[in-house]
């Protein structure tokens, strides 16, 4: 195989191409993709794990070229389900991905539109029997591996290298949350943000980028407008003809800035330095990152429009 690493490999029957008894009867896929641009530089990722041990079994990434991240998406759930098959043809398998979307459109409950999407999500089906394949939304901090596969492939691309894979060190265990304990649901809770733009297109490419990084996938997109997130809480980005003349100011009457937890410190750093190929700069850089003060790590960004943006870290 090539552009994989194989973390523990079963023996195969070498005529038959069949996987030996003792490999794993249930697996877990997890995938992701991503592009630098929407449409740019693009590349996946994709792991099977073992779901009673937690070790991954194998893992690949690739570079694609110029493509769109959901593009990118498919293209990782079609490696994962591929290298599933190569461990286990007959095993039943759960898909984890923070792909709203392709998860959606998958389970059969979303409509696939995009052609490009439609002909990777046939070659998906064709994989497996869709019939012992499941699919689960994730949040992204729990498909960091799959994250750090298909950025590393992105990184070799345009770099003009091949994917190295990593050296094994330890078995990864995948680490559940501790389940949140639960806590009646308030009413006047925010049910949407929309945020009003002179250029769609540039906040698309760096609010809509950073949206997507942070868990909120692209969710529906018309003529003026896109949306970014879930049934519970979305954010849009629209345009259109309504639009007053004159450019944003946040330190205007009115709302300054939007404020996102991003995981770790590790991972507020690791999107700071990604937001840079996205059209935003380092607000407060002498201060960075305690700028909102010494026990607040945060990032604060801003886009080309002004727009204002802070990652909490914790």
């Amino acid at each position: 195989m090539t552009d994989q690493q194989l973390f523990d490999p079963y023996e195969r029957d070498q005529q038959s191409g069949e996987t030996v008894t003792g490999a794993p009867a249930r697996l877990v896929v997890e995938a992701d993709g991503g592009s630098r641009g929407n449409p740019g530089h693009a590349g996946y990722g994709a792991l099977v794990r073992d779901p009673e041990t937690g070790r991954i079994l194998v893992e690949k990434a690739a570079y694609i070229g110029k493509a769109s991240n959901n593009v990118a998406e498919y293209s990782g759930l079609v490696s994962g389900l591929e290298l599933a098959r190569e461990i286990n043809p007959t095993a039943s398998v759960q898909v984890k991905m923070d792909s709203k979307l392709v998860v959606e459109q998958m389970s059969g409950r979303w409509q696939i539109k995009h052609a490009d999407m439609r002909v990777l999500a046939a070659k998906a089906r064709k994989v497996l029997d869709p019939r012992r394949v499941s699919y689960e939304w994730i949040p992204r901090e729990r498909n960091k591996d799959a994250d750090r596969l298909s950025n590393e492939a992105m990184d070799a691309g345009m770099a003009g290298v091949e994917w190295t894979p990593r050296a094994q060190k330890t078995p990864v265990a995948a680490v559940e949350p501790d389940p949140a304990p639960a806590v009646p649901r308030p009413a006047g809770r925010l049910h949407h943000v929309e945020v009003w733009t002179g250029d769609l297109a540039g906040s698309r490419e760096s609010l809509g980028w950073l949206l997507e990084r942070l868990g909120f996938p692209q969710r529906e997109s018309w003529r003026d407008g896109t949306s970014y997130g879930s049934d519970d809480f979305y954010v849009v980005l629209e345009s259109g003809p309504d639009l007053a003349a004159g450019h944003h100011e946040r330190r205007r009457p009115g709302v300054n800035h939007l404020a996102f937890h991003a995981g770790s410190t590790a991972d507020v750093d690791l999107l700071v330095r990604r937001a840079a190929s996205h059209g935003w700069s380092l607000l407060f850089p002498d201060e960075h990152p305690h700028a909102g003060g010494a026990d607040h790590y945060a990032a604060y960004l801003e886009n080309a429009e002004g727009f204002e943006v802070e990652l909490v870290a914790g």
